[in-house]
């Protein structure tokens, strides 16, 4: 078994990704065009993708055509249409909760995929983010759509296996070329689809061209640049935990910029994400590349 010293740079560096990413719910809330969420998801990941490559100049070869069209699919095109299908349909704080069972799943996963045995550690770290994302983000009040939560969920199930099935193959190109590939395939895979089930977009704002710009170069190219270097270095049940700072910040962001108040539950349920957090780096302690 192969053991590698993690350091706390490339777990930082990974949670940044998870971190841009809590600003999405307000993002396509207050600044992009309303009731196009594959439309958005798509024009969220296309560009950015297709000037990478066309400045890159490198296409993917043999047996990672198909890798590619899977990982862009997961990661990108599905992730992000049911990420702003429950965006739009679910309260921002509903939203994470149901994603949040996301390191769960990652253990399943890794558990098929990377023969990684769960640990009870793991299972904990798991549980507990579950619930400290209840506790944060869910009020009496929260309005329960049955298509936003399945959305969310079925987002968390892609993006987990995207995570895992990146984590195995193990990426053969530098890991800029290897985020526009994906970037491109999942803009490529959405934008079809969205042009037929939804309305174009006549009009655009300023405030929603500041939206798409942000999406794109910030909380697309850069936050995947890092999500993927991060499978790189840990392992992929670290990984996801990390993930949980979304709703975090999703939630400081409601308390900052909407005014929202924080309750003594939510900040109890924001203490147990972080010590989730905590507790699921320490699995990166243990040959984070063996399989």
């Amino acid at each position: 078994m192969k053991t590698t010293t993690v350091r706390l740079s490339d777990i930082l560096l990974t949670a940044l990704a998870p971190m841009i990413w809590g600003t999405t719910y307000f993002v396509a809330t207050e600044l992009l065009p309303p009731n196009h969420p594959l439309l958005v998801a798509s024009l969220r990941s296309l560009p950015i993708g297709l000037l990478l490559i066309a400045w890159l100049r490198q296409l993917p070869k043999g047996i990672w055509w198909w890798r590619i069209l899977l990982l862009g699919s997961l990661n990108i095109g599905l992730f992000q249409a049911l990420l702003f299908i429950a965006a739009y349909r679910l309260p921002g704080g509903v939203a994470a909760t149901a994603g949040s069972i996301q390191p769960l799943l990652v253990v399943w996963f890794s558990w098929i995929i990377l023969h990684e045995k769960p640990s009870k550690l793991s299972i904990v770290a798991a549980i507990a983010g579950l619930i400290g994302v209840g506790l944060l983000v869910l009020s009496p009040a929260a309005r329960l759509d049955s298509v936003g939560i399945a959305a969310a969920i079925a987002g968390a199930a892609t993006m987990g296996l995207g995570t895992v099935l990146g984590k195995r193959w193990q990426r053969p190109v530098p890991l800029l070329v290897f985020t526009a590939w994906q970037l491109t395939v999942g803009g490529i895979v959405l934008l079809p689809i969205a042009l037929t089930v939804e309305d174009p977009i006549t009009q655009i704002s300023t405030t929603n061209l500041i939206g798409f710009v942000y999406l794109g170069i910030v909380g697309t190219g850069l936050a995947y640049a890092l999500w993927f270097r991060g499978i790189d270095k840990l392992k992929a049940s670290a990984v996801s935990s990390l993930g949980l700072m979304s709703p975090v910040v999703a939630t400081l962001i409601g308390f900052v910029l909407l005014h929202q108040t924080l309750t003594p539950i939510q900040l109890i349920g924001m203490a147990i994400v972080l010590m989730s957090v905590l507790l699921g780096q320490q699995m990166n302690q243990s040959s984070p590349h063996s399989i």
